[in-house]
């Protein structure tokens, strides 16, 4: 069951605000030529991420983003828009990341996260992990990404 009448929109979370089963919408990015090529010539420099022209002899035949750079705008939005701030504690890592569609210059990215489950951790009193699935939506609606992530966050009052 899905449920987003209880759930606050974005904006650093607490711990108490993730309700399993519930979505939350959050972020949003509008990529550009110059930000795929910029990522590309620094970190990730295979010709179909690199310019239009390299880009056409590839299985896209178009001007992708890098998959690695696909990630950082998660993490940048997540970070503006959903778990940054100062409850924050970080995280054990992602268990599953899927890059499902190829992001294209023009695009507008938007994410929602899924709470799938969460729990006070003993060993630690006043932190929880929640775990949460997270997909990343072209302007068509379309999921381009998926991850499957834990986060620590500080309980609020501590």
């Amino acid at each position: 069951m899905t449920s987003t009448a209880t759930q606050p929109r974005g904006k650093h979370l607490d711990y108490e605000d993730f309700v399993v089963g519930a979505v939350v919408p959050f972020g949003r990015i509008a990529v550009t030529t110059e930000d795929i090529t910029r990522y590309a010539r620094a970190f990730d420099p295979q010709p179909f991420h690199l310019s239009e022209e390299q880009a056409r002899d590839s299985n896209v035949g178009r001007l992708i983003a890098s998959g690695y750079h696909t990630c950082c705008m998660m993490m940048r939005m997540a970070a503006d828009d959903l778990l940054g701030g100062p409850n924050a504690l970080g995280s054990p890592g992602l268990d599953d990341v899927r890059f499902l569609k190829p992001v294209f210059p023009g695009d507008e990215i938007s994410a929602h996260c899924t709470t799938l489950d969460k729990r006070e951790l003993k060993s630690k009193p006043g932190v929880g992990m929640i775990h949460c699935k997270l997909e990343m939506l072209n302007h068509r609606g379309e999921i381009v990404m998926s991850w499957d992530m834990k986060a620590f966050r500080r309980m609020r009052g501590n």
